[in-house]
């Protein structure tokens, strides 16, 4: 029998259909994968809804007139969720730079920024979740703060009674920590990321970082793998480009799972996979599956 992966779709599956869409997500699921990954926003109302950016994102928003965004905004904590329906999020701006990055996807006119709710409903009851709460240190305004937005979480995975199947993950570590906090039958994910534009472990400013949740690296030997023990994650989760064999090793002599972001190259997936991570968090669930076959694992 094939050993068991964690098989993660980004975003549902960015790659192959409209991101944080009922659509994509359902497109995900005929791929295969074990567990869909997504981020969370809240509106005005207070409901939990999917959205990668705090504000709408004119790469992939249109208006009720059909017309693309012209520019960011408005923020999605400034709308309330009726306000929300009026906006198509079901394909790219092909004008745009980011939209020209993915030219797999296939478009589904008439999508809506989903609730949280409405994902648990059209995915059943075996699957797995892996949901991030969306907040940045150094934007406080775009959000809701910390403890609130995990209240909320908390009350919407209860409600719907997957808290077995879900996994709660954050680049900002005080959201992880208010997690087990409120709910410490829902495990948690520490995502990180070091080195280019955005790092939000920052090893070189020798003062404990603003996205690590009071936590000091320096306390913790300079070890990622132990700082995220400390904050009570089940899951590290790194860049791809971060992960070595020496920390994987290490995060799992601390009984963590490593599930790397966000992989899309089969050579990569085999590379990592060859390193002995637990899962992987893609893009293109459809390029993870053969690469899995070949090393004798199996999504689930």
């Amino acid at each position: 029998m094939a050993a068991a992966f964690d098989l993660q779709g980004h975003r549902g599956a960015r790659g192959l259909a409209p991101e944080n869409t009922l659509a994509g997500f359902k497109v995900a699921l005929e791929t295969g994968v074990s567990t869909l990954e997504t981020d969370l926003a809240v509106t005005r109302d207070e409901v939990v809804v999917i959205s990668h950016d705090p504000v709408l994102n004119p790469d992939l928003t249109r208006r009720p007139d059909g017309q693309w965004l012209a520019t960011p905004g408005p923020a999605i904590r400034t709308l309330t969720r009726e306000d929300l329906r009026g906006y198509d999020v079901g394909r790219l701006n092909p004008a745009s730079r980011y939209g020209q990055q993915w030219p797999e996807q296939k478009p589904v006119d008439g999508q809506r920024i989903p609730t949280l709710a409405e994902l648990f409903v059209l995915a059943g009851p075996t699957v797995r979740f892996n949901v991030e709460i969306k907040i940045d240190p150094g934007k406080p305004d775009l959000t809701l703060d910390p403890a609130r937005f995990a209240q909320l979480t908390v009350e919407a995975v209860r409600k719907a009674g997957t808290a077995a199947r879900t996994t709660v993950q954050s680049f900002d570590w005080r959201a992880v920590r208010e997690m087990r906090r409120l709910a410490p039958e829902i495990a948690t994910a520490c995502l990180s990321i070091e080195g280019g534009n955005f790092d939000t472990v920052q090893r070189a400013s020798g003062r404990p970082s603003p996205w690590l949740g009071g936590l000091d690296l320096a306390v913790h030997d300079g070890s990622l793998p132990r700082l995220a023990r400390a904050a009570g994650c089940a899951v590290w989760s790194p860049f791809w480009r971060n992960v070595t064999a020496e920390n994987v090793k290490e995060a799992q002599a601390l009984g963590l799972k490593v599930i790397p972001w966000t992989v899309n190259m089969p050579a990569d997936m085999e590379r990592l996979i060859g390193l002995g991570i637990d899962g992987l968090i893609t893009d293109y669930p459809d390029r993870a599956l053969p690469v899995l076959a070949a090393k004798g694992l199996k999504a689930r």
